[in-house]
């Protein structure tokens, strides 16, 4: 009987082979929808609410834009947990507070791992490896936290601050020499650039990035930025459904390869020139000589390249993004900024226009302005998805070992539990409530390890900028008006971090004089 069936396709291929061919593709795909739709359901977490999806893709064409925001809307509906399907992936995903303590919080341990996606994980990061925040958890990540943790504790970041004072003087006279005095508009995005680039550079490598027209300013933005893409939980479809990873013409794969050699290059020129600065003994204090001078860390040199990329892209995403949308948020709020200017001057008389860089956050408003601008602008939105290593339960309900995890940080920030109107920017709520929960670093066991050093830089940025300069006359690139609210403003909406429109700014010395001369003294006492 078989034999007759075979030799019968067998005839009507030759028969009629362009209909048979068309018969057969349409069958394999019929096929393929149905084992899909039965993974799926078999795949699906019991006890877990959420909205319908497709076949093959679930819920991926629901939040190709403005995840965050999405799983937001959907909370309203699902409860503060809820399951989406990616492809044929099921994730939790966690929209409040309270929710995430109890998960994230309480079970810390259990959630200390990440899911590792094809683009990033196989291609992107298969030579120069994963960021600490990326890696899966081994016993590799253990000794990478624990270098990283020695590094960035409160006593080494105090060690730190001669590189920020340096760094922010720079920047302050930046906007001095571009912007005329106030007299020109000017784009600051790649003063932010120029100033977090710098920082992550001296801080990891001991090595400043002192120009915008250094070759390896635009090299390394323009990777780093594209990498960053490439870490998008919502972007990259080949990995949520493998079917695509065999296109011959994935221009996504090929691109990500691209960046991953250009990445290399610079890696391996920044490590190398470290090398020789120490073989020579003229090599400044820094994150990477020190880990490799201390004996106990035993990093071999892939882990040492992981916390590099740790300080690399960490601080481009996160100080870079929040100094641009803060900038023209602040041009936009006066008030905010004769606050700032009162508070600031309470504490630093006129003449000192140069706050000291060794003021650890004194000023309780400009740690509160920094805390908002956190919480307001929530740059990475959905933090870097979770992978449980063991069950975790929630209200009676098991989310086994293996499952996926999201933290919606944006959500968490926004919740209307916490707060009675979380959708407005009023830095004044932390002064009146210093102790509520703040999510943009994450929580638990895999959260930002650097939150004290991003802390300490942004605390240094605004004390010096908002002390140096008014910040006027934002307009957008095309010359319209600039829109500062947190989705709307965002210039790529299908990003992982939400980066906001290019825009102009004037900023007008509060006294000119004074800033030229306290810069011009600086200079002066460094050569």
């Amino acid at each position: 009987m078989i034999d007759n069936i075979l030799s019968g396709l067998v005839g009507r291929a030759q028969a009629a082979p362009v209909t048979f061919l068309a018969y057969f593709v349409a069958a394999s795909a019929v096929l393929y929808l149905i084992l899909t739709e039965i993974q799926r359901a078999r795949a699906r977490i019991s006890g877990f609410e959420g909205p319908s999806g497709l076949p093959v893709i679930g819920n991926i064409h629901q939040i190709r834009t403005d995840a965050a925001e999405q799983y937001r809307l959907w909370s309203k509906k699902f409860g503060p947990v809820y399951q989406i399907m990616l492809g044929n992936i099921p994730v939790i995903v966690v929209n409040g507070a309270q929710a995430a303590r109890e998960i994230f919080g309480v079970n810390s341990q259990a959630l200390a791992s990440r899911p590792e996606f094809y683009t990033f994980h196989k291609v992107v990061s298969s030579t120069a490896g994963t960021t600490i925040g990326t890696s899966p958890f081994s016993e590799s990540l253990k000794r990478r936290r624990k270098g990283a943790a020695s590094a960035l504790n409160k006593p080494s970041v105090a060690t730190y601050i001669p590189h920020i004072d340096i760094e922010t003087r720079d920047f302050l006279s930046e906007f001095l020499h571009y912007g005329e005095g106030g007299r020109k508009p000017v784009d600051p995005m790649p003063m932010i650039q120029r100033l977090s680039l710098s920082l992550a550079l001296t801080l990891n490598w001991g090595t400043r990035m002192a120009s915008q027209n250094d070759e390896l300013f635009g090299e390394i933005t323009h990777v780093e930025e594209e990498v960053s893409k490439f870490r998008s939980t919502t972007g990259n479809l080949q990995d949520y459904i493998p079917i695509l990873r065999l296109n011959p013409f994935n221009f996504g794969s090929a691109k990500a390869r691209d960046m991953r050699r250009r990445r290399d290059i610079y890696l391996r020129r920044l490590n190398e020139n470290l090398d020789h600065r120490m073989a020579l003994g003229t090599h400044q204090p820094c994150i990477q000589a020190n880990v490799i001078q201390d004996k106990d860390a035993k990093l071999n040199s892939e882990e040492l390249t992981s916390i590099s990329l740790t300080m690399l892209s960490g601080g481009l995403d996160t100080l870079t993004t929040l100094v641009a949308w803060s900038m023209a948020l602040l041009a936009q709020h006066p008030d905010i900024q004769r606050k700032a200017q009162q508070e600031i001057r309470a504490v630093y008389p006129p003449e000192q226009i140069l706050c000291d860089a060794n003021d650890d956050q004194s000023i309780p408003y400009i740690v509160a302005l920094v805390r908002e601008l956190l919480r307001y602008y929530t740059v990475l939105r959905l933090s870097l998805p979770r992978a449980t290593v063991r069950d975790v339960m929630y209200n009676g309900h098991t989310i086994p070992s293996g499952s996926v995890i999201f933290l919606n940080a944006w959500a968490c920030n926004m919740d209307p539990e916490v707060w009675s109107d979380p959708e407005v920017f009023r830095p004044e709520r932390w002064l009146e409530v210093p102790d509520a929960p703040l999510f943009t670093y994450g929580l638990g066991y895999r959260m930002c390890a650097g939150s004290l050093l991003a802390n300490r830089e942004m605390y240094t940025i605004y004390l010096r900028l908002l002390s140096a300069f008014e910040i006027r006359d934002v307009e957008a690139a095309d010359g319209g008006a600039v829109n500062t609210h947190p989705v709307k403003g965002v210039e790529d909406h299908t990003q992982l971090v939400s980066v906001p429109k290019r825009y102009r700014v004037r900023l007008v010395p509060r006294d000119e004089g004074c800033l030229k001369k306290a810069l011009d003294e600086y200079v002066g006492e460094q050569h």
